[in-house]
């Protein structure tokens, strides 16, 4: 029987063209690598979907139904068509149920469900290939004890210490997140769909409080948090502002590449009045908040007292 999540040959075909390549010969490592460091370059990991209130699903067929049509998603929308896509391409991929620790979480959260991870064994060995992190991998990894530097990033692979059997990648520290930790059973698209509604569409989920896209690169990578654009390269971090409108949207659609061809002007106007909102709240916050530590800060003393 036909797996109806599988992509047939002519959507196979229109992702590869997105992604700028050739259907590969054979399903060997060389080709992986090449298809992971096109699909992080060229489809941007993004929560527009979320931003503008319309449901999206984890189904892999409709993620690269998306993707062809010039746009991204978050882990359970890039892994999940990324693996289909592979599975057409003949390579045994393999989903698994994972955790992100964030930067605020004081330990690692094990495979919570927060994250679609996916490995890909292949006649050379077993590889973490991660299309989904945003600012993760820009090549897929060997699945075995290491550090690896790409880029300006250095990364970490190691056995889980609270996943039995998983494994650990430990990210940069430039990077948004700490580290993820993977189970090592297989999973199907229906084992994330109670964690996809809850990141898009609670209150208290990051997908709904704040705009983000990110692309990688050879050297490091850019990300779009709001109005906030971070790059970070070979030449070290910067941080600037992006207050414009106009200049805004031809972020999103030049620099990080997304078809806004669906989204009517008027929606796009109010979704830039959402995220600039958004941004001066968090500057506002910001501003108090050092307000604040200034103030608690012990007056000095006196000369000669």
């Amino acid at each position: 029987m036909v797996d109806p999540r599988m992509l047939n040959p002519d959507l196979a075909d229109r992702y590869l063209r997105r992604l700028g390549l050739p259907r590969p010969a054979a399903p060997t490592a060389d080709a992986l690598a090449a298809l992971h460091r096109a699909h992080v370059e060229r489809v941007p990991y993004e929560d527009l979907e979320i931003q503008l209130g319309r449901p999206t699903t984890v189904d892999p067929v409709e993620s690269a139904e998306r993707i062809v049509r010039g746009r991204g998603g978050y882990c359970f929308h890039l892994n999940g068509a990324f693996s289909a896509l592979l599975q057409a391409l003949g390579f045994d991929a393999t989903r698994h149920v994972a955790g992100v620790q964030r930067q605020v979480d004081p330990e690692p959260v094990g495979a919570a469900g927060n994250h679609m991870a996916l490995t890909v064994r292949t006649a050379e060995g077993a590889w973490l290939a991660d299309v989904g992190l945003g600012d993760g991998l820009y090549e897929p990894l060997p699945l075995r004890t290491g550090t690896h530097r790409q880029g300006a990033l250095r990364f970490g692979m190691a056995p889980s210490a609270v996943v039995p059997g998983g494994w650990r990648l430990e990210h940069d520290p430039q990077g948004s997140f700490r580290g993820m930790e993977f189970s090592p059973v297989p999973a199907g698209p229906e084992d994330f769909v109670r964690e996809h509604v809850r990141l898009s569409t609670s209150p208290e989920s990051s997908f709904v409080q704040v705009f983000c896209t990110m692309r990688r690169g050879a050297d490091g990578f850019e990300a779009l948090r709001g109005c906030l654009l971070v790059q970070v390269g070979a030449a070290g971090r910067e941080d600037r502002e992006v207050t414009d409108e106009q200049e805004w949207f031809g972020l999103l659609t030049g620099h990080f590449g997304l078809d806004l061809s669906d989204v009517p002007a008027e929606r796009r106007a109010a979704l830039w009045q959402q995220v600039h909102g958004a941004h001066l709240a968090w500057r506002a916050a910001e501003a108090a908040k050092t307000a604040a530590e200034a103030a608690a800060e012990p007056e000095p003393e006196a000369a000669g007292a």
